[in-house]
Protein backbone atom coordinates (compact mmCIF):
# COMPACT_ATOMS: atom_id res chain seq x y z
CA UNK A 1 0.00 0.00 0.00
CA UNK A 2 1.19 3.60 -1.42
CA UNK A 3 1.12 6.53 1.71
CA UNK A 4 1.75 10.23 1.08
CA UNK A 5 4.50 10.68 3.13
CA UNK A 6 5.29 14.55 1.86
CA UNK A 7 5.72 17.40 -0.39
CA UNK A 8 8.64 18.87 -1.97
CA UNK A 9 8.52 22.68 -1.14
CA UNK A 10 11.27 25.28 -2.76
CA UNK A 11 14.73 24.34 -3.36
CA UNK A 12 17.33 25.75 -0.39
CA UNK A 13 20.86 27.04 -1.59
CA UNK A 14 22.46 25.93 -4.67
CA UNK A 15 23.68 21.87 -4.01
CA UNK A 16 20.36 20.48 -4.79
CA UNK A 17 18.62 20.72 -1.48
CA UNK A 18 14.82 20.68 -0.92
CA UNK A 19 12.45 22.26 1.80
CA UNK A 20 9.88 19.41 2.39
CA UNK A 21 6.44 19.41 3.68
CA UNK A 22 6.21 16.62 5.71
CA UNK A 23 2.69 14.56 5.80
CA UNK A 24 3.46 11.81 7.96
CA UNK A 25 4.04 11.13 11.79
CA UNK A 26 7.09 8.82 11.49
CA UNK A 27 9.24 11.14 9.60
CA UNK A 28 12.16 9.28 11.22
CA UNK A 29 11.19 6.07 9.29
CA UNK A 30 10.10 7.27 6.37
CA UNK A 31 12.17 10.50 5.12
CA UNK A 32 15.75 8.90 6.71
CA UNK A 33 18.88 8.80 4.43
CA UNK A 34 18.90 5.72 2.14
CA UNK A 35 15.10 5.62 1.81
CA UNK A 36 13.67 5.15 -1.71
CA UNK A 37 10.04 6.96 -2.44
CA UNK A 38 7.74 6.79 -5.22
CA UNK A 39 6.47 10.38 -6.58
CA UNK A 40 3.55 11.58 -8.15
CA UNK A 41 4.19 12.78 -10.58
CA UNK A 42 5.98 9.17 -11.75
CA UNK A 43 8.04 11.02 -14.39
CA UNK A 44 9.74 12.55 -11.00
CA UNK A 45 11.18 9.61 -9.19
CA UNK A 46 11.99 7.50 -7.75
CA UNK A 47 13.67 9.48 -5.17
CA UNK A 48 16.61 7.80 -2.98
CA UNK A 49 17.40 10.05 0.04
CA UNK A 50 20.87 11.38 0.18
CA UNK A 51 20.88 13.27 3.29
CA UNK A 52 18.74 15.20 5.81
CA UNK A 53 18.63 17.48 8.24
CA UNK A 54 16.14 20.43 10.19
CA UNK A 55 16.32 24.20 9.39
CA UNK A 56 14.57 26.68 11.23
CA UNK A 57 12.22 23.86 11.91
CA UNK A 58 11.40 22.62 8.60
CA UNK A 59 13.10 18.99 7.06
CA UNK A 60 15.28 19.28 4.16
CA UNK A 61 16.03 16.89 1.97
CA UNK A 62 18.54 15.83 -0.46
CA UNK A 63 17.88 13.03 -3.08
CA UNK A 64 20.27 10.67 -5.18
CA UNK A 65 21.34 12.66 -8.80
CA UNK A 66 20.09 15.74 -7.71
CA UNK A 67 23.14 18.55 -7.64
CA UNK A 68 21.90 21.48 -8.04
CA UNK A 69 19.36 24.36 -7.33
CA UNK A 70 17.62 24.07 -10.75
CA UNK A 71 17.31 20.23 -10.69
CA UNK A 72 15.50 20.61 -7.14
CA UNK A 73 13.59 23.37 -8.03
CA UNK A 74 12.00 21.04 -10.73
CA UNK A 75 10.81 18.68 -7.92
CA UNK A 76 8.92 21.61 -6.26
CA UNK A 77 4.91 20.33 -5.32
CA UNK A 78 6.16 16.68 -6.21
CA UNK A 79 4.71 14.55 -3.69
CA UNK A 80 6.99 11.59 -1.71
CA UNK A 81 4.93 8.12 -1.46
CA UNK A 82 6.67 5.34 0.86
CA UNK A 83 5.87 1.59 -0.41
CA UNK A 84 4.06 0.43 2.97
CA UNK A 85 2.33 -3.39 4.50
CA UNK A 86 -1.00 -2.69 4.91
CA UNK A 87 -1.16 -4.35 8.26
CA UNK A 88 0.90 -2.32 9.99
CA UNK A 89 0.10 0.46 11.96
CA UNK A 90 0.93 3.90 13.76
CA UNK A 91 3.55 3.46 17.11
CA UNK A 92 0.99 5.93 18.55
CA UNK A 93 -2.29 3.94 19.17
CA UNK A 94 -3.82 7.70 18.74
CA UNK A 95 -2.56 7.83 15.22
CA UNK A 96 -4.20 6.04 12.25
CA UNK A 97 -3.04 5.57 8.51
CA UNK A 98 -5.33 6.97 5.69
CA UNK A 99 -5.83 3.66 4.33
CA UNK A 100 -7.24 2.48 7.68
CA UNK A 101 -9.60 5.60 7.83
CA UNK A 102 -11.49 5.76 4.31
CA UNK A 103 -14.87 3.51 4.42
CA UNK A 104 -15.70 3.84 8.33
CA UNK A 105 -19.05 5.07 9.31
CA UNK A 106 -19.67 7.78 11.25
CA UNK A 107 -21.89 8.21 13.84
CA UNK A 108 -22.11 10.75 16.48
CA UNK A 109 -21.73 10.52 20.32
CA UNK A 110 -25.66 10.08 20.02
CA UNK A 111 -25.77 6.98 18.07
CA UNK A 112 -27.27 9.04 14.76
CA UNK A 113 -25.88 7.89 11.14
CA UNK A 114 -23.79 10.94 9.75
CA UNK A 115 -22.62 8.85 7.16
CA UNK A 116 -18.57 7.71 5.56
CA UNK A 117 -15.30 8.66 5.66
CA UNK A 118 -14.92 8.88 1.77
CA UNK A 119 -10.78 10.68 2.01
CA UNK A 120 -8.79 12.53 4.40
CA UNK A 121 -7.61 15.81 3.76
CA UNK A 122 -4.39 16.69 4.78
CA UNK A 123 -4.28 20.87 5.30
CA UNK A 124 -0.87 22.38 6.67
CA UNK A 125 -2.38 22.54 10.26
CA UNK A 126 -5.32 20.46 10.28
CA UNK A 127 -6.12 17.21 8.86
CA UNK A 128 -10.20 17.05 7.97
CA UNK A 129 -12.30 13.86 7.40
CA UNK A 130 -14.58 13.97 4.41
CA UNK A 131 -17.86 12.86 4.79
CA UNK A 132 -19.96 11.33 2.79
CA UNK A 133 -23.61 11.77 3.35
CA UNK A 134 -26.05 8.78 2.82
CA UNK A 135 -27.72 11.77 0.19
CA UNK A 136 -24.23 11.90 -1.45
CA UNK A 137 -23.42 15.24 0.22
CA UNK A 138 -20.24 16.10 1.93
CA UNK A 139 -19.03 17.13 5.45
CA UNK A 140 -15.30 18.19 6.55
CA UNK A 141 -15.03 17.01 10.05
CA UNK A 142 -11.62 18.52 11.71
CA UNK A 143 -9.89 15.20 12.67
CA UNK A 144 -9.11 16.63 16.47
CA UNK A 145 -10.08 15.01 19.44
CA UNK A 146 -12.49 16.85 20.90
CA UNK A 147 -14.48 15.95 17.70
CA UNK A 148 -13.38 12.91 17.18
CA UNK A 149 -13.30 11.68 20.09
CA UNK A 150 -13.24 7.73 19.12
CA UNK A 151 -11.95 5.52 16.62
CA UNK A 152 -12.96 2.13 16.66
CA UNK A 153 -11.07 -0.14 13.88
CA UNK A 154 -12.50 -3.74 14.59
CA UNK A 155 -16.41 -2.01 14.84
CA UNK A 156 -15.52 -0.02 11.43
CA UNK A 157 -16.82 2.96 13.09
CA UNK A 158 -15.78 6.79 13.93
CA UNK A 159 -17.36 8.71 16.85
CA UNK A 160 -18.04 12.34 16.38
CA UNK A 161 -18.69 15.09 18.75
CA UNK A 162 -19.97 17.83 16.29
CA UNK A 163 -20.05 21.37 17.34
CA UNK A 164 -23.61 23.30 16.91
CA UNK A 165 -23.18 23.84 12.97
CA UNK A 166 -20.91 21.41 11.87
CA UNK A 167 -22.97 19.00 10.19
CA UNK A 168 -25.26 21.80 8.25
CA UNK A 169 -28.66 24.04 9.20
CA UNK A 170 -31.46 22.15 11.39
CA UNK A 171 -33.80 20.23 9.96
CA UNK A 172 -36.70 22.46 8.24
CA UNK A 173 -39.66 22.18 11.33
CA UNK A 174 -36.62 22.57 13.93
CA UNK A 175 -36.42 25.82 16.09
CA UNK A 176 -35.83 28.03 13.70
CA UNK A 177 -38.57 29.96 10.95
CA UNK A 178 -41.71 28.54 13.37
CA UNK A 179 -41.98 31.50 15.63
CA UNK A 180 -39.39 30.53 18.46
CA UNK A 181 -37.19 33.46 19.22
CA UNK A 182 -33.27 33.49 18.37
CA UNK A 183 -31.19 33.24 15.43
CA UNK A 184 -28.48 31.27 14.16
CA UNK A 185 -26.81 31.10 17.52
CA UNK A 186 -30.20 30.04 18.98
CA UNK A 187 -29.41 26.33 18.68
CA UNK A 188 -27.55 25.27 21.79
CA UNK A 189 -26.94 22.04 22.22
CA UNK A 190 -28.34 19.53 20.01
CA UNK A 191 -29.66 21.31 16.95
CA UNK A 192 -26.09 20.32 14.96
CA UNK A 193 -27.46 16.89 14.76
CA UNK A 194 -29.69 17.58 12.02
CA UNK A 195 -29.04 15.13 8.71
Amino acid sequence: MQLVVGRIGRAHGIKGEVSVEVRTDEPELRLAPGAVLATDPASAGPLTIATGRVHSGRLMLRFEGVADRSAAEALRNTLLIAEVDPDETPEDPEEFYDHQLIDLDVVTVDGEEVGRIGEISHLPYQDLLVVVRPDGSEVLVPFVAEIVPEIDLEEQRAVIDPPPGLLGEPESGEGLGDGESGGPGAASGGAADGG
